[in-house]
């Protein structure tokens, strides 16, 4: 097994900046924008941005919620080990809201396909975008495309990327992994 760093810490750094400053020129002060990251690894993307969003830039009353799209996937019973379900955690509605999917990594498009079905539990958007840090490209099974992406990497046959988090890991990066 191989590795390569795509970003060092330094560098995520850096993108979630650029990234928030995209969010801010769409989204102005997120009066009727909510922010929802994807369970499970979204999520740290998510309070990340919000917190720069709060911290460096003084945007108030910023709404972050997590959806749990495990029962969504249309693969959940393709697997012989029990289901382990996330938290979904979304305490406002989304009804003519604009509704920014925020997840680490864009791959098939299946987990955002999910989030598109699940969400309509909590009303219906006016808007929804997607935010992901790493867009894998050539790997989609569906026609979907992030509106903000922090880094477009092409991995090919059994390449993986795995982003590490502060929050969880110790500390931020995101690898290219061969296997």
């Amino acid at each position: 097994m191989s590795q390569k760093v795509l970003l060092n810490e330094q560098e995520v750094a850096i993108t979630l900046q650029r990234l928030a400053c995209q969010l801010i020129e769409r989204h102005d002060d997120f009066k009727n924008t909510v922010l929802v990251g994807i369970q499970p690894r979204g999520v740290y993307l998510a309070e990340r941005l919000k917190s720069i969003l709060q911290e460096d830039y003084g945007i108030q009353n910023l709404l972050l919620g997590y959806l749990d799209i495990t029962f969504f996937r249309d693969d959940f019973r393709r697997t012989s080990r029990p289901i382990e379900a996330n938290k979904t955690k979304i305490d406002f509605v989304v009804e003519d809201k604009n509704v920014v999917f925020i997840d680490d990594v864009l791959y098939t498009g299946r987990s955002i396909r999910s989030a598109l079905t699940a969400i309509q539990s909590f009303g219906r958007p006016n808007n929804i975008e997607l935010l992901t840090l790493i867009d894998r490209r050539f790997s989609r099974h569906l026609p979907i495309q992030p509106d903000y992406r922090g880094r477009q990497v092409d991995a090919i046959n059994k390449e993986k990327v795995k982003v590490s988090w502060k929050q969880q890991d110790g500390k931020d990066s995101v690898y290219l992994i061969e296997e």
